[in-house]
């Protein structure tokens, strides 16, 4: 007579084993039509699981955390069902559920066209419409494997064979096709309605290029048709934002073969990124850090010291010299360190936080760089700050209310938190990672901030606390990061002398706001769509002449609007005032300055935005106002 406890605590007793499905259908049958799978004990099962004895159970549905990942699991097997329906002679391998959906791997003689595609969908649709019932079975893993090749799919057989011989397996089956899975699944085809196929690309079978080029299908799939909708908007938003694309468009920068993974800044980008670095220096200035420049190549042996060479020598690039092994730094914290080491610290020097705009090099694979979101070069508003272990908690509190001012500033008013702990690749005794986690999760608490915990997550040498802003179409990037570091400090021989006239270690806080500045910019182009906030854009008004008659009044507004530090061109050319107006507001130029024999007799300009309101006219010394209460504003509405 199990007995099952629900989440609000109510108690129902049954007088034989009954399924979740059963029980939800005892609760109501508005719960059975909603339930996809349960969560008996902790653990995900099926609708059709049976349950003997006293458990917890959660009911499952669309509106659970839980469901979504059923439902893109589900799909992925209505996928491969509807690939062997069509294309008899293919193969299924794998087929896990992604960010934002699924893949289908298979093995086919060619690749599957765009027809292809749409045609597996609507076979999707028709298979999903039968509403079959999905049911699951177990088989010894040999007989699994016997009963795959007697199908003739060989990758799934091989996928059994590296099962240890003495485990059952879990096979689902809807309609005539079966696949081995862990489960669970949706109880029927008929809960999956909303999905559709993205694209098809090559994968090697096992992610081994040794191996077989298979067909991986993308999908994408959500519990109601306004999700589905949302998403396929996004995409179409973000392929029209593409940081590549726009770079281009706007003459920021280029990439090129000869420099994978670099970035060659055009003078219109480097402006963007010189303002962020100065308003960044200042910052910094601002809060206490001192800025300082540490050598870009550095001897194994420091790397050795502080724990990279063992932990991220893959990533690193190295170099030969005089008998002497080289790396160029990956990053700036252990060079921090032989700053901080020069001269005996005390108590009183604490905090200490030192900066860096650090250009640091990783041998990221060729396959993983995407324009200058993942690059090989890069520089970071890097800093370190070195302090007590009892001032932990008040510099992460400290730094937590900086970085939300800096991101206001950016026009980004909604972070993401997640506090990430203890991998299992680390250095320092679990008492020290103790302490740092505690540190965190106290400073993030007293603060009231919500955050999500990634256990597992952390770095090699200590916990961090990431922090991701959401952009206008609603993706997440992460960028900002706080670190506990209680370990290489000491492996680097920093000490200061404390109070008690003692020598201790001091606790080091690797932080950064921005993270790569390369990255932040391809965040804030495809963000702004390239229309940056008038801080930002790389010329903040354009002066256009109706005729040649007012080119010198052009140059004479161009230059005064220069002197008061504003970045400002004219446009002289000899073409007509229309097609000069849709080319810079085409080129997103916050503002743009028409100039005819009336604004050169009066002294003004004529104001129009980039979106095509127009301001009217301006003294000039009102627009530099206007310009300048812009600028002041940055990104904040």
């Amino acid at each position: 007579m199990p007995v099952i406890t629900l989440p609000d605590g109510s108690q129902r007793e049954f007088a034989n084993p009954v399924s979740v499905l059963d029980v939800a259908t005892d609760i109501g049958p508005g719960l059975a039509k909603a339930t996809l799978g349960g969560i008996v004990d902790g653990t995900e099962v099926d609708a059709s699981y049976a349950i003997d004895t006293d458990a917890a159970l959660s009911i499952i549905t669309e509106k659970s955390p839980e469901g979504l990942g059923i439902i893109r699991h589900s799909t992925a097997h209505l996928l491969a069902q509807a690939v062997k329906a069509l294309f008899p002679e293919a193969q299924v391998t794998i087929g896990p559920v992604i960010e934002n959906g699924f893949y289908y791997d298979f093995a086919y003689s060619r690749a599957f066209t765009p027809e292809d595609l749409q045609a597996i969908e609507s076979k999707m649709s028709e298979m999903a419409k039968a509403d079959s019932p999905i049911s699951r079975r177990v088989l010894p893993r040999d007989e699994a494997v016997k009963h795959f090749r007697g199908m003739g799919e060989a990758y799934k057989a091989e996928i059994i064979e590296s099962i240890p011989a003495n485990e059952d397996l879990s096979l689902y089956k809807q309609g005539e096709f079966e696949d081995l899975c862990r489960g669970p699944h949706v109880p029927s085809t008929g809960k999956l309605k909303y999905f559709k196929l993205m694209k098809v690309a090559g994968a090697y079978w096992r992610g081994d290029s040794n191996n077989e080029m298979l067909q991986r299908v993308y999908g994408t799939a959500w519990t109601n048709k306004k999700e589905l909708k949302a998403y396929l908007y996004r995409l179409e938003e973000a392929e029209k934002r593409d940081h590549r694309k726009l770079g281009k468009k706007y003459n920021l920068f280029h990439m090129q073969e000869e420099a994978p993974g670099m970035v060659f800044w055009h003078p219109k980008g480097w402006t963007v990124y010189t303002e962020i670095e100065q308003y960044m220096r200042k910052v910094q200035r601002d809060n206490g850090y001192q800025e300082i420049k540490t050598p870009q190549v550095v001897d194994r042996t420091l790397w050795e010291k502080s724990g990279h060479w063992e932990k991220f020598r893959e990533s690193m690039f190295t170099v030969e010299s005089e008998s002497r092994d080289y790396a160029v730094k990956p990053m700036n914290c252990p060079c921090h360190i032989q700053v901080f080491n020069q001269g005996l610290k005390s108590y009183r020097d604490l905090p200490l936080r030192l900066a860096e705009f650090g250009s640091c090099h990783r041998n990221e694979a060729s396959g993983t760089l995407q324009g200058i979101m993942r690059v090989r070069s890069f520089v970071q508003d890097d800093a370190h700050i070195f302090c007590e272990e009892e001032a932990v908690q008040e510099e992460v509190s400290v730094f937590t209310d900086l970085l939300y001012e800096v991101y206001k500033d950016f026009g980004f008013n909604e972070v993401i938190i997640r506090l990430s702990t203890r991998p299992e690749q680390r250095v320092g005794s679990d008492e020290v990672w103790d302490k740092a986690e505690k540190a965190l999760e106290d400073a993030l608490d007293n603060k009231g901030l919500d955050y999500e915990l990634l256990p597992g997550e952390g770095a090699f040498y200590g916990p961090k606390i990431e922090f991701s802003l959401k952009d206008c179409i609603g993706r997440v990037w992460q960028c900002g990061t706080i670190q506990v570091d209680f370990s290489m400090p000491g492996r680097l021989d920093a000490q200061y002398v404390a109070e008690d006239g003692s020598r201790k270690v001091p606790v080091m806080l690797h932080r950064a706001i921005l993270g790569s500045f390369e990255r932040f910019i391809g965040i804030l182009i495809e963000n702004y769509e390239g229309a940056f906030p008038a801080w930002l854009a790389p010329e903040q008004a354009v002066i256009l002449n109706i005729t040649d008659n007012q080119a010198e009044y052009a140059k004479k507004v161009e230059k005064s609007l220069q002197n008061n530090g504003f970045r400002v061109v004219s446009d002289l050319r000899n073409e007509k005032i229309g097609f000069k107006i849709r080319e810079h507001t085409i080129q997103k130029v916050p503002y743009l300055l028409v100039v005819g024999d009336q604004e050169m007799e009066n002294g003004t300009v004529a104001v129009r935005t980039r979106e095509g309101k127009d301001l009217g006219a301006y003294p000039l010394d009102d627009f530099a106002t206007l310009l300048a209460d812009a600028v002041a504003k940055r990104g904040r509405l």
